[in-house]
């Protein structure tokens, strides 16, 4: 297990995350399965960029004078207390989105010298590897052993993953017709089905069947008042939606045309899933169906903005620091954990920051952000890549 969580690969990059270099207007063609996306690393690494340091490098510029621009970020990098929708809650859904992105081109260039029973196989020790992670995870977090914590987006993932590859060599009909057959069917679960003191149809806070759920299966739930157990359900539609858009960037379509199947996918997935909020109420904690489309649409609009500069573009550059955070997503976010690194670079931060007024608390998030960067650029440079 622990050969497949490290590894140093020469010339390429580790599977699902990296990107060769390509001229910018050439599409993918399912004959170049080995070719992968600078778009999708770049996402990866915006992303997790936010998780890692880039909230609290915003909070150091706020602390310097509120604005209402800076005010509106801030805002904008917290979850959303309940219903209601903001940048932050589609953290989880992106890389649920990106997670089935990738599969398509980790299979196909794995099927060039691999069976599908053997890459069936790697993906079940993946899917084992990541689900102790988030176990592990939160194990550190709480201070005590926590084997199922869905709330741990690393489990969801695995569990996400799984669905998605066991559709891998369906059409894209029936994959089409899965994903959304997973998130009606949990909408109508939502809707129809009581739970103990609690009507069907509750999306309230502390009064909800997710929430039941959790306490009928785990014993136990999140203090927030939601749970995590069904709400794992409808994040396989979203990956499943990651499986279909990295089967239409791997065709011989022309760009143009991948860009305008991207963005109608987002504009349709926004608008649908507002419509929807007067009825199912748009709640990440409980991950409504509303909220499951108006959140998937928003990372594929995401994505598109990525997929555009870079792939189609060809402006690359300007990428880097975040393609160097996406190929080693994995190592930054277990790393938060297992890692006192803030705490070791506060050893030397904090009596600097400490001279140097408003200006100490972007100092020291700056310096966190920089080691942790440059740590992951010496990764970067040695073709170190840590994997599930």
């Amino acid at each position: 297990m622990a050969t497949d969580l490290v590894s140093t690969v020469k010339g390429e990059a580790a599977e699902g995350v990296a990107a060769d270099r390509r001229p910018p207007e050439k599409t993918v063609s399912p004959r170049a399965p080995s070719v992968r996306l600078l778009s999708l690393d770049a996402f990866r690494g915006f992303t997790m960029f936010w998780i890692v340091g880039g909230t609290s490098l915003v909070l150091g510029l706020q602390n310097l004078g509120h604005n209402a621009l800076l005010d509106t970020i801030v805002k904008q990098l917290q979850h959303t207390d309940w219903q209601g929708l903001r940048f932050y809650d589609l953290i989880w859904p992106c890389f649920m989105l990106m997670t089935g992105m990738s599969l398509p081109f980790s299979y196909a260039k794995r099927s060039q010298t691999q069976t599908h029973r053997q890459i069936f196989l790697r993906v079940l020790r993946r899917v084992a590897v990541l689900f102790l992670l988030g176990s592990l995870r939160t194990s550190v977090q709480l201070g005590a052993p926590y084997l199922v914590e869905l709330s741990s987006a690393l489990q969801p993932i695995a569990i996400s993953y799984l669905a998605a590859f066991l559709l891998m060599r369906q059409s894209t009909k029936v994959q089409a017709a899965a994903g959304a057959s997973i998130l009606a069917g949990y909408a109508l679960l939502l809707a129809f089905v009581p739970a103990a003191g609690v009507p069907a149809g509750s999306y309230q806070r502390g009064a909800n069947l997710v929430l039941s759920a959790d306490l009928a299966a785990l014993g136990r739930a999140l203090p927030e008042g939601w749970g995590t157990v069904l709400s794992t359900i409808p994040t396989i539609s979203t990956t499943i939606l990651g499986l279909l858009i990295g089967k239409l960037l791997m065709s011989s379509r022309p760009a143009r045309g991948k860009i305008r199947t991207l963005a109608a996918v987002g504009v349709s997935g926004v608008a649908l899933g507002w419509m929807m909020n007067p009825y199912i109420p748009v709640v990440m904690k409980l991950w409504t169906a509303s909220y499951g489309v108006v959140s998937a649409g928003w990372a594929c609009l995401l994505f598109l903005v990525f997929y555009w500069a870079i792939d189609v573009r060809g402006h690359a550059k300007w990428a880097f620091p975040f393609r160097v955070i996406g190929m080693n997503a994995v190592a930054i976010y277990m790393a938060g954990t297992l890692v006192p690194l803030r705490r070791i670079v506060g050893i030397f931060a904090t009596p600097i920051a400490a001279g140097m007024g408003a200006f100490g608390l972007l100092f020291e998030a700056v310096a966190v952000l920089i080691v942790e960067w440059l740590i992951l650029y010496w990764m970067y440079k040695r073709q170190i890549f840590l994997t599930a």
